[in-house]
């Protein structure tokens, strides 16, 4: 379940690519969902794009 502010949306993926976002979290101590939405605001930031938070930080984000 999305916790309460995000969106929730089925993601069909290929299975390596999974295989390679699960070896990813894994070894930055994130969920799987964590890390895609992570990679997702790294490529935003590379295109110009600026992020507003809107709620507090994810918990499976490890702390900074």
């Amino acid at each position: 379940m999305a916790s309460p502010g995000k969106k929730a949306f089925p993601l069909r993926i290929d299975p390596a690519l999974w295989e390679e976002l699960q070896r990813l979290a894994a070894r930055d101590l994130r969920s799987v969902n964590a890390e895609i939405e992570y990679l997702l605001r790294e490529a935003l930031a590379r295109r110009g794009v600026k992020h507003i938070e809107t709620g507090s930080k994810d918990e499976g984000s490890p702390e900074e």
